[in-house]
């Protein structure tokens, strides 16, 4: 399937790209399925609607359970599928940002997060769901966070990875420590990283989180695209 925008597909793009040496591929007649690491993440994608395709989807969704699917609402491609149970299925906003807005000085003490801090920062994510998040989802890279007497109670990182785009993602502050500017601190340091290479940021919210969608747009983004 032809992209207009590698943007259109994130997932497809990024396994097929900068995150190829993360991915599981199967290949077979004229169908193509990518599959990221279960380690890392659960998303999959395949190259088109086509019964080979289909197959091959399902077949890595089998073979490695909690599969999930990233593509624009509303396309065809949306409807691929595997022949699995739908677990869960959600309308999202793919939000961009070439800039930063401008925002107030920090000296919050923010550290470089690694293997050391992958149980807690696991804990955290299970514990505020920012998104499927597992244990060696660090491995995408750029996570910081914060702690707050030895405890990890916010953090932010990098996701999937395009040609010229990269996601802000994994964002999300313990309870206990909301209301105090921290997601904001960390997200416009992994942004402002990601505009330094000379990339853009991308990310991807619920549509029906209205708040979450307006703190992003006060950051600098703005919504590119649908999707589900």
């Amino acid at each position: 399937m032809s992209l207009a925008h590698p943007l259109d597909r994130p997932v497809w793009s990024a396994l097929n790209g900068p995150l190829a040496s993360l991915a599981i591929r199967r290949e077979e007649g004229e169908g193509v399925a990518v599959r990221l690491d279960p380690d890392i993440g659960v998303f999959v994608a395949a190259a088109d609607g086509s019964p080979d395709s289909r197959a091959l989807l399902t077949a890595l969704s089998r073979e490695y359970p909690g599969a999930g699917l990233v593509e624009p609402e509303g396309t065809p491609i949306e409807a691929v599928l595997p022949d699995l149970p739908i677990v869960s299925r959600a309308p999202c906003v793919q939000m961009t940002a070439s800039a930063l807005t401008q925002g107030q000085a920090s000296d919050l003490d923010i550290l470089t997060l690694g293997e050391a801090d992958a149980e807690e920062m696991l804990a955290l994510a299970a514990l505020t769901k920012p998104g499927p998040f597992r244990k060696g989802t660090l491995r995408l890279g750029g996570f910081i966070g914060v702690r707050r007497e030895g405890r990890l109670v916010a953090m932010a990182g990098e996701r999937m990875k395009v040609d010229g785009f990269t996601e802000l993602s994994g964002v999300c502050t313990h309870p206990d420590f909301r209301g105090q500017g921290l997601a904001g601190v960390l997200s416009r340091a992994v942004v402002s990283r990601i505009l330094a290479r000379g990339e853009q940021a991308f990310l991807h919210a619920y549509a029906e989180h209205a708040a979450t969608v307006a703190f992003y747009e006060s950051l600098g983004f703005t919504v590119r695209a649908r999707m589900t």
